[in-house]
């Protein structure tokens, strides 16, 4: 308890600088950014989103904070079988760096979101989407939904993928309503959710029925559920905010 103004009048100089000193160690040690502030001086802005062990700092879509049903942590990676809701991150961010790296079954389907908000019934009724995909055993497989498309808006080459089993490195890069996105250390997308192009892309798609997609600027990091089993590790950002 800091004393009160009366007692500090009774106070004499020298206890007084130590009362402020107190002070100030108790300030500091509560300032809650200290760590994260030494943390990304040491690692260079970047932040892990996945320790490698626990699912810490991530919900179920529409979930409590650490409801995280159907994902698991396995051999230092995380996984989903395809019949949970999407992870998100419990942070949200606006302009980011992202990097993770993936790999998927056969046939497996996935994604990576981000500005997600949880204010619709599904994530990608909102959300941009970073398609995650085995191209070569996916029926009807196009640019339009391969492995780094910006799904059913920008395509991605079908070769830009490694095969089944192997990881694939992904990088979001967002810069206000810039984004870009990376396969492989290979830009596949490079748009502008503020352009004119967009919004007609958007209106030509089926995301046209949902008024609040791609409008967000800052928002969840989203970990698609849809099919198959998929792993993802090193998951780290940079916000650039």
């Amino acid at each position: 308890m800091l004393p009160s103004y009366s007692q500090l009048r009774r106070t004499t100089p020298v206890a007084l600088m130590l009362i402020v000193a107190a002070c100030g160690t108790n300030a500091q040690r509560t300032r809650p950014n200290d760590s994260m502030v030494r943390d990304t001086a040491r690692t260079g802005g970047w932040l892990k989103l996945f320790d490698g062990r626990t699912l810490t700092g991530w919900h179920g879509y529409q979930e409590p904070i650490a409801v995280t049903t159907g994902w698991r942590v396995e051999d230092g990676a995380i996984r989903t079988g395809g019949d949970s809701k999407d992870l998100v991150s419990d942070l949200q961010y606006g302009s980011f760096e992202l990097e993770l790296e993936w790999k998927v079954t056969q046939g497996a389907n996935s994604g990576i979101f981000y500005w997600a908000n949880e204010g619709t019934a599904e994530i990608y009724e909102n959300a941009p989407e970073d398609q995650i995909l085995d191209n070569i055993g996916s029926p009807g497989t196009t640019p339009m939904n391969a492995a780094g498309a910006l799904y059913d808006l920008y395509p991605a080459p079908l070769d830009a993928v490694k095969p089944v089993g192997e990881w694939n490195k992904a990088r979001i890069v967002v810069h206000g309503a810039k984004v870009q996105q990376w396969l492989n250390g290979v830009k596949q997308v490079d748009v502008d959710f503020d352009s004119r192009e967009m919004r007609n892309k958007i209106a030509a798609s089926k995301f046209k029925q949902w008024l609040s997609f791609g409008k967000s600027r800052r928002g969840h990091i989203g970990l698609q559920s849809h099919g198959g089993t998929v792993w993802f590790r090193a998951i780290r950002i940079k916000d650039l905010s």
